[in-house]
């Protein structure tokens, strides 16, 4: 099977949730002996192609970029797109009667009307959350058309690729205010005699402060170095996001069993499970209980281990099977079941 996946961007030079659990699915399809190769379009991205895990990366040259995969002997077998890629391949698709997959990885409109216009082959879900959401959505704006076929596949993350020994810091991944900066920062304030570690992401806007004794602020880390750098010298990972659709790095995090602190987003509370310690992200007295309480020697142990055995709980084998066995029946049946 030749699959041609349509990015903007990729790891490692693009370091964000979505891109991580697209090489995820990507490089799973290359290890079990499809050739998989990734067409960006910005053409910032990258300048020369590479190889990751199997998967080929090729970078923008023009508009005719993805002509070589549309005929001939490298035609592709089948096209995979997410978020902003996700028109241009849907119409390349249709044009060329190669079958399209989208991967969904949040609950946006623009995801969701594209979901309608594409009419892909397959569309996977991130979560159970996500699916039942576009349905209700596709039962409103579209009750005369049934929903493309579509499977639920979480981002994979792989114990063994998170695993760290844990630090002391209470960590922050991605300073923007949705993610939420602010509320890190007041908390560093409150709790001074803590030690709090500030990640820089990979996009949005990111709010950096120098004026706290207790906190430290690292460059963007590759997804390929978080355990080293980043996990190491976790002991609890803060999740206020205002939106998650999953939550990636809280369970990456809960690989090297660190509990993690959240605020009660649909997909934090999917990801997390019983192991999360949840807070609404308004309510600051909260998170300060929160991470006093779990800094206590009583009670970090017990969380500790809640939070690897959920990691354990998720691992991803099973969904990848469900992936790499939807994708194969995509192109030799034009449908995954």
């Amino acid at each position: 099977m030749r699959v041609l996946a349509m990015f903007h961007a990729y790891p490692p030079s693009h370091n964000a949730g979505a891109e991580w659990a697209a090489h995820g699915l990507l490089r799973e399809l290359a290890a079990r002996g499809h050739t998989v190769d990734v067409l960006l379009s910005r053409e910032d991205s990258v300048r020369l192609g590479y190889d990751l895990d199997g998967v080929r990366v090729h970078p923008y040259r023009d508009k005719g970029d993805p002509g070589r995969w549309m005929h001939g002997a490298g035609r592709a077998d089948v096209i995979v797109t997410h978020l902003e890629n996700t028109p241009r391949a849907s119409v390349l698709g249709e044009l060329n009667r190669i079958p399209v997959v989208h991967l969904l990885h949040n609950t946006f409109d623009f995801t969701k009307e594209w979901l309608a216009k594409g009419s892909p082959s397959l569309a996977v879900f991130n979560t159970t959350w996500m699916r039942r959401d576009v349905e209700d959505w596709w039962a409103f704006h579209e009750p005369n058309r049934y929903l493309p076929p579509g499977i639920v596949v979480r981002p994979p993350v792989r114990v063994d690729d998170y695993q760290a020994t844990r630090g002391n810091h209470i960590t922050l991944i991605n300073l923007t205010e949705e993610k939420g900066a602010r509320i890190f920062y007041a908390l560093a304030e409150r709790m001074p005699r803590q030690r709090f570690l500030g990640v820089v992401g990979g996009y949005g806007i990111q709010i950096i402060r120098d004026d706290l004794p207790n906190v430290e602020i690292v460059e963007h880390t590759p997804g390929g170095d978080m355990a080293k750098l980043v996990y190491s010298r976790t002991r609890i990972l803060l999740a206020p996001s205002i939106y998650e659709s999953y939550g990636r790095v809280a369970v990456e995090a809960m690989c090297s069993g660190i509990p993690v602190v959240a605020h009660p987003t649909p997909g934090l509370m999917e990801s997390l499970g019983d192991a999360g310690t949840f807070a609404d992200r308004d309510d600051l007295d909260v998170w300060e209980a929160a991470i006093r309480r779990l800094s206590s020697p009583k009670i970090y142990p017990n969380a500790s281990r809640a939070a690897a055995a959920r990691a354990i709980e998720l691992d991803p084998g099973p969904d990848l099977d469900t992936w790499c066995t939807a994708m194969e029946r995509v192109v030799h049946r034009g449908r995954p079941c």
